[in-house]
């Protein structure tokens, strides 16, 4: 699928605060706008990044399986055709609802620190290292979750044979696929240069020392031999044995930033149940993931401070509705960033940041009418004393949502973090540099930081596979994007377009973005937002125009049919039956 002309026909604002420093941290570039449309089915659907992983999902359920099953596919062929966004190498967070018994449960993938890291990880005789100069090679590899979370899921919500859920993949890993444009344009960018300098990946993205381009049909033999042993012996085969093996010793022995991750470390990881954290919105429920994510809680606190506005009213694209969702996301990242951490090593107020009175005091400090200075974390009900720190988060990651005929639903997004994650591969597949999700200093003026490393610590992410829910309980919404940080503003500003607005999810999803990080106000470039620049900057923001390459995959539940989208912006497919 080639990019085409595409006029994105609705304009909005969304943003996220994040400070200065992230502003040139934007290596999964604009590659294009795609043709989408709303697709409708009545059975089941699948909506996801690539078109071959669409249809992985797609197979499983019209063979009768559920959708963690399709989940499974979905995810194992995403890391062979879409390897700069998300892999077994990496780690993931999914939302699923059980039709039946009417349970939502939050399954926690998200990679882990090695025992043997901590606060210094990222300094360098007595300096904290350049985000630039940490993210490639070993020290950033962080224990891979997907896995584990994939098959503790199947194991619950399974219906199909586990090794059912490989075999697609392992076929077009055998068989080769077509590189998509996406893809080649990534590795054209050379953005990531341990994948052109670490002897397995430039082996794979560069054959004969020239770059794949768009079309080249590729292999991957490794990644097919990987997954035909993770299919016969489970989870065991990538966290025992000889892949274990593998990977700590190419993570401890790379050539750039050796690491610290043992093979104890890998058998010792084990994915987490969570309770999914949700509010009333209006008349509807919307829920997302606990932390580690910071995702669910701020998009759900940016909901909570709309809710004492009618936002109804307000038409999408308006300089109103721009200023609104731009002062509540700032107010919800200024938390995200004070508070938000693993919760088995930082006592997380997650209560008081949801709790309406401390959301509504948060709404009474938006001035209708300007920008006011960068927002300041509040004090919610059970705050511990913290330090604000930034950690870069990059929009390398990928979201599916996925409906099965019984009406049990996926929403999962999926990450390496870079493009390309560490540079650094093994078994035909790339390992993440999620570690650099932390904050890279421990302490910032004399306190702690909450994200800071720790062993065997979680980092934080932004992360936010959603559902959202009517008001007689029923499943009406199954959403997600990749975007780094901007994930919370993507996946609100949509859900604000369908609740509020009453979009369909492909208008909903076709909106122009913005992005607001506590710093500044991007725009999308080339859109009719643009537009607005001269109003907000009167408003006392700082405004820049830039690509922001949202990934909205999305899934809306009606009473005959199901409704699916894609993001113009990435070359993903909506599909059922």
């Amino acid at each position: 699928m080639r990019p085409s002309a595409f006029c994105l026909p609705f304009i909005l604002l969304f943003s996220i605060p994040l400070a200065a420093q992230q502003e040139t941290r934007e290596p999964e570039a604009a590659t294009g706008l795609y043709q989408q449309q709303l697709v409708s089915a009545k059975h089941y659907m699948v909506s996801a990044a690539h078109p071959m992983a669409t249809q992985a999902g797609l197979n499983i359920l019209a063979k009768g399986g559920s959708a963690v099953d399709a989940a499974i596919a979905v995810q194992l062929m995403l890391g062979l055709v879409e390897p700069q966004s998300s892999g077994i190498g990496g780690g993931a967070f999914m939302l699923h609802w059980q039709a039946t018994q009417q349970k939502l449960t939050g399954f926690d993938g998200r990679e882990m620190a090695p025992k043997a890291a901590d606060g210094l990880l990222f300094s360098h005789n007595g300096t904290t290292m350049n985000w630039r100069d940490a993210y490639v090679g070993g020290k950033s590899v962080g224990v891979p979750g997907v896995v584990a979370m994939l098959h503790s899921a199947h194991q619950q919500y399974g219906k199909l044979a586990w090794a059912e859920l490989f075999r697609d993949t392992i076929t077009a890993a055998e068989q080769g696929f077509s590189v998509s444009s996406r893809t080649a344009r990534q590795l054209a960018m050379g953005w990531n240069k341990g994948v052109s300098q670490f002897y397995e990946s430039k082996q794979y993205f560069f054959p004969a020392g020239k770059v794949v381009t768009e079309g080249t049909v590729l292999k991957n033999p490794a990644y097919a031999s990987t997954l035909k042993a993770i299919a016969a012996k489970g989870p065991e085969a990538f966290y025992q044995g000889e892949l274990a093996s593998a990977i700590s010793q190419r993570v401890q022995t790379a050539p750039v930033n050796p690491g610290y991750m043992t093979t104890a470390d890998l058998a010792a990881y084990r994915p987490i149940e969570r309770d999914a954290v949700c509010i009333p919105y209006r008349v509807y429920k919307v829920c997302g993931m606990a932390p580690p994510s910071s995702g669910g809680i701020a998009v759900l606190q940016i909901l909570g401070i709309l809710q004492h506005v009618d936002m109804a009213k307000l038409a999408p694209g308006s300089v109103q509705a721009t200023h609104l969702l731009a002062q509540a996301a700032k107010l919800a990242f200024a938390d995200r960033e004070r508070y938000l951490a693993d919760p088995a090593f930082v006592n997380v107020p997650v209560a008081g940041m949801l709790a309406p009175d401390y959301l509504a005091a948060r709404a009474a400090l938006i001035d209708p009418a300007k920008d006011r200075a960068p927002a300041e974390a509040g004090m919610p009900a059970g705050a511990p004393v913290l330090q604000s720190a930034v950690s870069p988060e990059l929009p390398n990651t990928s979201h599916f949502s996925i409906v099965d005929a019984d009406g049990n639903a996926v929403s999962m997004t999926s990450s390496i973090e870079n493009v390309f994650g560490s540079g650094l591969m093994v078994g035909g597949f790339l390992l993440n540099n999620q570690l650099t999700d932390f904050s890279l200093a421990p302490t910032q003026h004399g306190y702690l930081v909450a994200n800071r490393v720790e062993g065997g610590k979680r980092p934080r992410s932004s992360m936010a596979p959603m559902m959202v829910f009517d008001e007689q309980g029923s499943l009406l919404l199954v959403i997600g994007s990749p975007g780094g940080s901007r994930i919370i503003n993507y996946v609100a500003q949509s859900i604000v377009a369908v609740l509020d607005w009453k979009l369909d999810v492909q208008q909903a999803i076709n909106l122009p973005r913005s992005t607001h990080r506590n710093d500044y106000l991007a725009l999308e470039k080339g859109t009719e937002l643009a537009s607005q620049t001269g109003v907000l900057e009167d408003m006392g923001y700082k405004v820049q125009l830039q690509d922001l390459n949202s990934g909205l995959h999305a899934i809306m539940l009606g009473t005959n049919a199901l409704q699916g989208a894609a993001d113009p912006r990435r070359e993903g497919l909506a599909a059922g039956n």
